[in-house]
């Protein structure tokens, strides 16, 4: 298992996944194709991200018809939902503590939809926040 560090928060990459940096994120997708992870993250600089701010912005952001459900994952909490436009299946999450919030998507083919629900959700189980903060993205085995 690799361990993908940021400056604020860490994330387990399984060996049949790959990972890598981009400008304002960070992707990860599984080896075989079938779909890829995005995770952007939002840091306040004073105070904290709450429930009815962080609902505020998942909504402002979605189509009327999507249904939000409360989520754990790791060490955050937050929103998350599913939909699909035109040829693609989209999961939707807004996760959040203390003053990070991170905003991730996994996307696919429809149909694919489903393949990687799983591999996806403990995947994501694995965020933790840094105590510290790093220099930037790294990846370490």
């Amino acid at each position: 298992m690799n361990i993908l560090e940021t400056e604020w928060w860490t994330v387990a990459v399984p060996p049949e996944w790959w990972a890598e940096s981009e400008e304002d994120s960070i992707l990860i997708g599984d080896r075989d194709g079938v779909g890829c992870i995005q995770i952007s993250t939002l840091r306040k600089d004073s105070g904290d991200f709450t429930d009815p701010e962080v609902e505020e912005m998942a909504r402002a952001e979605a189509d009327a018809g999507v249904e939000w459900r409360r989520v754990t994952l790791g060490d955050f909490g937050g929103l998350s939902c599913n939909w699909q436009e035109q040829d693609s299946a989209i999961r939707e999450w807004y996760l959040f503590r203390g003053g990070l919030l991170l905003y991730v998507t996994y996307s696919c083919e429809v149909e694919n939809s489903g393949m990687d629900d799983a591999a996806v959700d403990e995947l994501l189980d694995t965020l933790l926040v840094l105590a510290s903060q790093g220099t930037g993205p790294a990846l370490r085995e």
